[in-house]
């Protein structure tokens, strides 16, 4: 069906117009934090958030009160969760991942690689991504917990003391150039 009426049209405007606003204004008030893509738990509120609000535009069984209420609840619930990550580390390690350490002091940890799903081939690629074309001048690759590869050049390492834990576990400096 191409058109159905011309009330259909207006309502979906109206409707649309009015939860998209309302949505601006409550994700202004509620800060940057709300829709920070950094981590999977973000991800899933801001896809609800935009299935939300296209519901609350086409569906006529859904009134613009129980759509604002459902954005409400959303992002209350999102900033209760933040707030919760921040304030209690067992929350924190539930709904955060951890960024792991996938190539440092010139190897591949597979192990770490198997457990993220990442391949040789995709570091090397950000690697190269980086600038450049040589493992050993590479100190680590970082997998974040945002999804992207963190590529940390021996010549900008220094201390290390931006990198994960795990690299200070190690017997190895991960800030120095491997030896051949």
């Amino acid at each position: 069906m191409l058109f159905d009426s011309w009330s259909d049209v207006v309502r979906v405007s109206v409707m649309g117009a009015a939860a998209y606003s309302f949505m601006v204004v409550l994700l202004r008030v509620s800060g940057k934090r709300t829709l920070a893509a950094l981590n999977a738990f973000d991800l899933v509120v801001t896809v609800a958030l935009g299935s939300i609000l296209a519901t609350i535009a086409l569906s006529s069984e859904v009134s613009l009160a129980d759509g604002l209420t459902a954005i409400v609840v959303l992002v209350a619930a999102q900033s209760a969760v933040a707030w919760l990550s921040v304030h209690a580390p067992p929350v924190r390690r539930f709904v955060r991942a951890e960024a792991s350490v996938v190539f440092s002091d010139g190897d591949f940890d597979t192990a770490a690689m198997t457990k993220v799903r990442l391949t040789e081939g995709e570091i090397r690629q950000a690697i190269r991504s980086s600038g450049s074309g040589d493992l050993e001048q590479i100190a680590a690759v970082v997998l974040e917990t945002n999804g992207s590869l963190s590529v940390i050049a021996v010549d900008h390492c220094h201390t290390g003391t931006a990198l994960p834990a795990q690299l200070s576990k190690n017997k190895t400096a991960p800030c120095a150039a491997p030896s051949k």
